[in-house]
């Protein structure tokens, strides 16, 4: 079975796939972007070139010559990056309810205009701090039980605000490469539709579709784990 890499997403670190990893007989690597967990830096240089290399090294450092990469969330916007950092290494990417802007556009330029509105008059906090537990309840938490909302709550962390304002280059997932995409019906921070377009922006994707909201990892990790045991099979 070929290795699997997993890239959480914005907010988060390794640590949200550890309900997952029992479900993944094969080898498996969970990373750390830079900034969080093993790789301490300052939040304010990271940008998404950073985040490739990180992953790069990772799979390096892990002996792996060939890899599913699976991304979650924003990491669909690095995933490019790392994409053309490995080449032909990666053998098939997996996309979890990420989100993938229009190529040279950013995450921020995905968001409704409202809420870019709101998100400019606030401004930028002085130091990055984790999600407020009030709003992960609404946007992450729609299908997760107490004790499974709790243990996420533990998990976030302070993000990179670089990585939502860089524009993504699309050019190097237009290659032949294969691409599955897990898209969360239940989804109440990246909507299914939204998701749809997403898909779009990347061109040649099976899609994969689960009953769950965004954190299926947690909410529904046997599930999620079928899809990618199948893909790395």
């Amino acid at each position: 079975m070929m290795p699997t890499v997993l890239v959480h997403g914005g907010g988060l670190d390794r640590r949200c796939w550890d309900r997952l990893l029992p479900h993944l007989p094969g080898p498996v690597l969970a990373v750390d972007l830079p900034g969080r967990g093993t790789h301490p830096v300052p939040l304010h240089s990271v940008g998404l070139a950073d985040c490739a290399a990180s992953v790069r090294d990772d799979i390096d450092a892990a002996g792996y010559d060939s890899v599913v990469l699976v991304g979650h969330s924003l990491a669909g916007c690095s995933m490019p990056a790392v994409v053309a950092l490995l080449g032909e290494r990666v053998q098939r990417l997996v996309l979890v309810a990420c989100t993938v802007p229009e190529d040279g556009q950013s995450a921020f330029d995905t968001l409704d205009p409202d809420i870019q509105t709101m998100l400019r008059e606030a401004g930028e906090p002085r130091e990055p701090r984790p999600m407020e537990p009030a709003l992960a309840k609404m946007v992450l938490g729609n299908d997760l039980d107490d004790e499974q909302f709790a243990w996420c709550v533990e998990r976030l962390v302070p993000e990179a605000v670089r990585l939502t304002t860089e524009p993504v280059d699309l050019s190097p997932l237009r290659g032949p490469l294969p691409c599955t995409w897990v898209r969360t019906l239940r989804d109440l921070i990246i909507p299914a539709t939204k998701q749809s377009r997403f898909v779009d922006n990347v061109g040649h994707c099976d899609v994969i579709d689960m009953d769950a909201g965004h954190m299926c990892m947690v909410s529904q990790p046997a599930a999620l784990a079928e899809i990618l045991n199948d893909v790395a099979s």
